[in-house]
């Protein structure tokens, strides 16, 4: 497919339920978090999604040290308590597709893994992440999603290498 394809029903998940985005570490264990913030767009000439990460979280240390990532859709109203789940929990602490029963798909070059039984696969090479500026951002969304001042999201840039749907 091509990654402007099905720009519908990424939005569409992102406003509802959310998608998943996954990174494997260093020694091939998977981590799975909920997001509901990405962009979807041409930079450099290049095909890009972006995704945003609090520094807090599990999943920013492992993408400060990764290659890629995968952004993994389920069908509409499909998989909601996994979402729900990888969403609450944190993956120092459990292994959220193992409880979740998740099952993963070898990516492009073997250097990704994609949720099996998903509708849309965006497979990146991350680019680069950079801390998100919040000078541009107005004082209501900042006090509402940055209630302390603090934990502000990283935006990783990640190269679309393959997009599929399924």
């Amino acid at each position: 497919m091509k990654y402007s394809d099905n720009f519908d029903k990424l939005c569409a998940a992102l406003e509802g339920s959310g998608a998943f985005l996954v990174v494997e570490d260093n020694i091939g264990r998977v981590n799975v978090m909920t997001i509901g913030w990405a962009q979807l767009g041409l930079i450099w000439s290049q095909p890009i999604m972006t995704v945003l990460v609090r520094p807090s979280r599990y999943t920013y240390d492992l993408l400060s040290k990764a290659t890629h990532f995968s952004v993994c859709v389920p069908h509409p109203g499909g998989m909601q308590k996994e979402l729900a789940y990888c969403g609450s929990k944190s993956g120092r602490d459990f292994d959220k597709a193992r409880v979740c029963g998740l099952t993963f798909k070898e990516g492009y070059g073997h250097k990704v893994k994609y949720i099996e039984g998903c509708e849309l696969v965006y497979q990146c090479e991350i680019c680069v992440g950079t801390g998100l500026p919040t000078a541009c951002s107005e004082q209501p969304a900042l006090s509402r999603y940055y209630p302390g001042g603090g934990d502000v999201h990283t935006v990783y840039f990640g190269k679309i290498v393959k997009s599929e749907k399924f």
